[in-house]
């Protein structure tokens, strides 16, 4: 029997699936993966299904497999447009990077930012005032999908000069719940819960380093939804 998996999560393994395989060939100089991902980065930003050298991958024929007994809840189109988008924008960043992998799963997108604006060499105080931020902030008042593929893309470029990873499988979870216009602020609040929680894990980091001890990673009472095994279901 097929397991039922919550369509987030379906979304979102679909899409890790898909990366993890093509990443590992890319790294190992597969000339099929190398082909590959040269052919999703043309398609990085752009709708699911418009350029049609890309039909047929990107992750679609992971989520066809997997939609199995899952139609009577799934909104294909929007499952389709979440994984072509968080695959294509993978191939983007992972463009010649051939030593590490720019999929990780402990990097989330407001995590990822926050990383970036440190990299930059930004003073704690600076940090909420600074450019990068309100990219993160124009992501999350975007009005349409193109918009948001468009300055997720713009986030992407910059997260790749630096070498910051990104976890692209839960961001294929969250575009897919982003779609849905109920579950959007609360896409919207866990992008901005994100990278407060990165702001807080850092302090305690530094606090630990200072003290010699150990640390929690975060403030266990400001933990991310763990609905969906992860992929947080919005509120």
């Amino acid at each position: 029997m097929t397991e039922r998996l919550p369509a987030p999560q379906l979304v979102a393994r679909a899409t890790g699936t898909y990366i993890a395989r093509l990443e590992r060939q890319y790294l190992a100089d597969v000339p099929s993966a190398v082909g590959e991902l040269a052919r999703l980065r043309r398609g990085a930003g752009k709708r699911a299904h418009r350029i049609p050298d890309l039909w047929g991958i990107g992750g679609t024929e992971e989520l066809a497999e997997l939609r199995g007994g899952h139609e009577g809840f799934l909104r294909a189109e929007y499952a389709e447009e979440a994984v072509v988008l968080a695959t294509s924008l993978w191939a983007l960043h992972q463009q010649s990077s051939r030593e590490h992998g720019m999929y990780n799963r402990s990097q989330n997108l407001g995590g990822a930012v926050r990383a970036l604006i440190r990299l930059k060499g930004a003073a704690s105080a600076d940090e909420e005032d600074s450019p990068l931020r309100k990219r993160l902030v124009r992501v999350g008042t975007a009005e349409s999908l193109d918009s948001v593929a468009v300055r997720l893309r713009e986030i992407v470029l910059l997260l790749r000069g630096a070498k910051v990873p990104l976890d692209y499988a839960r961001l294929a979870g969250q575009l897919y719940r982003w779609q849905h216009r109920p579950d959007r602020a609360g896409v919207q609040r866990e992008w901005g819960r994100e990278f407060h929680l990165a702001a807080v894990s850092g302090a305690k980091k530094a606090k630990a380093g200072a003290d010699g001890g150990n640390g929690d990673a975060i403030d266990g009472t400001l933990r991310p939804d763990e609905d969906f095994g992860g992929y947080a279901a919005g509120e």
